[in-house]
């Protein structure tokens, strides 16, 4: 980052890039239709998280440095409400019952689009902070469920 920049909440961060990818997203999956343009969005986001992933695991992955560096920054200013289920060497698991990024997608009118801009990214985020881990989640509130069901774990 630049000595001259200010860190924007991820919150903050999501909200301006969704005013300009949004209509961008919309208006290519017009010209040259929803599965093509959102197939090629859902693959160059993961390749941006799955890098930003690798970036953000400098000094190491595991799901302690997950906890305190990815899902406190996720967290930041309580754009989620969290109920944790589990917290151990191999498994960190948690509820989301409200989601703040959910909310602002379709308070900006896209909210079909969300899970495409936010949620398939996660696995991938995981892929580059480190392979070790994996996620299994089976609800997401941005896909309409009561709330996301994240279990990050080791894996074998």
């Amino acid at each position: 980052m630049r000595e001259n920049y200010v860190e924007v909440p991820l919150l903050q961060q999501r909200e301006i890039e969704m005013k300009v990818l949004g209509p961008v997203i919309r208006a290519f999956a017009t010209e040259f239709g929803k599965e093509k343009t959102y197939d090629i969005v859902r693959r160059t986001m993961q390749e941006i998280s799955r890098s930003l992933g690798k970036e953000m695991s400098l000094g190491g992955g595991g799901l302690e440095n997950l906890k305190s560096k990815c899902i406190s920054k996720w967290n930041n200013g309580g754009a989620l409400e969290v109920s944790m289920k589990e917290d151990s060497d191999t498994v960190l698991a948690f509820d989301v019952k409200r989601c703040d990024f959910a909310d602002l997608y379709r308070e900006l009118g896209f909210g079909d689009i969300g899970a495409l801009i936010s949620c398939d990214r996660d696995a991938a985020f995981l892929e580059g902070f480190d392979p070790e881990l994996e996620l299994v989640r089976e609800k997401t509130i941005m896909e309409g469920d009561d709330l996301c069901d994240f279990c990050y774990r080791r894996k074998g």
